[in-house]
């Protein structure tokens, strides 16, 4: 059965709590696994959700610093062990080339993965298939940093109805997908006469960054945007200096931008409780999750068309 969910591995910044790990966010898209920032025990977090390596077959980190990236030594190792069979594409900054390598081959294992490095050195779309493209842009947050966004190409579903009443059946089917009109006993036949729109889905994955440009533009319209929100908005200047967000400002961007349903995370070890987070940001935008380890959190159902 195909799913499009989230499944949150952990949330934490910086230093793991008691109840929230190193980050980790594992991305179901029907037969694709997107593994986000696999931070230090990002593989027992996927233990505890059941949800196993030979799902993965991308892995995105955003950037080099140790809570978005150190599970990925194990997680290699995870994949080599499962004799996982396809090759895992993994992106991440081109500057840290140093920092993968290392984490590549950071210990003693019999190696048997597929493994195929991607490093990031300009923005714009980074892989694409029949299910998706995936895009990077910049952020702001002090070392280099980038932000991905997946869409799904739109298209249309034929009306079974309206391709009777047209007479339009067979191979005729195909061809008028593919070219968006036909000739049928004297008739032309158009795409819109006997489909509607069937418009893509989209992600976006904005982390570790400032309030920047880049980041409203990664959620333009998104369905689902995982956004960082350190801090709350009191400590806004803390924010700031580290090259952070608040959750105020990850819900202006979801607010701004357009984007559907927002999924607060990244919290900083000060702040005990989610709660202040989820009704700081729900004063700007309704739809907001603050995100627990463990937490399945759908891509919600495709827009409304018209």
């Amino acid at each position: 059965m195909s799913a499009r969910e989230l499944v949150v591995l952990g949330t934490a910044s910086q230093v793991p709590t008691r109840y929230r790990n190193h980050n980790g966010y594992l991305l179901r898209w029907d037969a694709e696994g997107i593994l986000f920032d696999p931070g230090e025990g990002t593989q027992r977090q996927m233990i505890n959700a059941e949800v196993t390596a030979s799902m993965i077959t991308q892995i995105c980190i955003t950037h080099f610093h140790g809570d978005h990236c150190l599970g990925f030594a194990s997680m290699v190792q995870r994949i080599s062990l499962d004799r996982v069979p396809q090759t895992v594409h993994v992106y991440y900054p081109g500057s840290g080339q140093v920092y993968y390598d290392r984490l590549r081959r950071a210990s003693i294992f019999h190696d048997v993965s597929h493994i195929a490095p991607h490093p990031i050195r300009e923005a714009g779309v980074i892989a694409e298939n029949k299910a998706f493209t995936l895009r990077t842009l910049p952020l702001d947050h002090g070392v280099d940093a980038w932000g991905y966004r997946l869409d799904e190409p739109d298209s249309r579903t034929m009306l079974p109805d309206k391709l009777a009443e047209a007479g339009v059946r067979g191979p005729a089917v195909g061809a008028l997908l593919r070219e968006g009109s036909i000739e049928l006993d004297g008739r032309k036949v158009l795409l819109e006469d006997v489909s509607v729109a069937r418009p893509g889905q989209s992600v976006a994955f904005v982390m570790d960054t400032r309030l920047c440009d880049n980041a409203y533009e990664l959620a333009k319209d998104v369905d689902l945007l995982i956004c960082e929100s350190t801090y709350l908005h009191q400590d806004v200047d803390k924010a700031r200096s580290n090259g952070h967000m608040t959750a105020r400002q990850a819900a202006m961007v979801a607010r701004d931008a357009g984007a559907r349903k927002l999924v607060l995370t990244h919290f900083s070890q000060r702040y005990q409780s989610t709660k202040p987070f989820l009704a700081e940001a729900k004063v700007l935008h309704e739809d907001v999750v603050a995100a627990r380890d463990g937490d399945v959190v759908p891509v919600p159902k495709r827009r409304p068309v018209g």
